[in-house]
């Protein structure tokens, strides 16, 4: 497998709720676009995942690997951090789309630091 292969098959194994809508893989790609308020999009929500060890395995934005490692010892789990940083990360990127302007990597970085510092 490639390495980005191997990185979705991790994030997929973390999410066992999706095994079985993965496992048709006409069915799944034939879902992929929906949109449903009930329930979340497999596809986007393993995507964030990647897009996050992405992120931080080439700090880019700049210092988003220190404030997801710090996420991840505060909340004791990378899937765990993952996941709020997913958050920050949706909000950064619904505020760029709307205001019609490039995300903003630094209020991004902060608010995965600032999750990291509360309590």
């Amino acid at each position: 497998m490639e390495a980005i292969e191997i990185i979705a098959s991790q994030w997929i194994d973390e999410h066992p709720e999706y095994h079985a809508e993965l496992q048709d893989v006409d069915a799944a790609l034939a879902k992929m676009a929906e949109v449903s308020t009930v329930k979340e999009n497999p596809f986007l929500h393993l995507s964030m995942h990647l897009s996050l060890s992405e992120q931080c395995s080439i700090d880019q934005p700049r210092g988003i690997r220190q404030a997801v490692e710090l996420l991840t010892r505060r909340r004791d789990s990378l899937h765990d951090a993952h996941h709020e940083a997913m958050e920050c990360l949706g909000q950064i990127l619904w505020e760029s789309q709307r205001a019609g302007r490039p995300p903003d990597g630094d209020a991004y970085v902060d608010a995965v630091q600032r999750r990291a510092t509360r309590d």
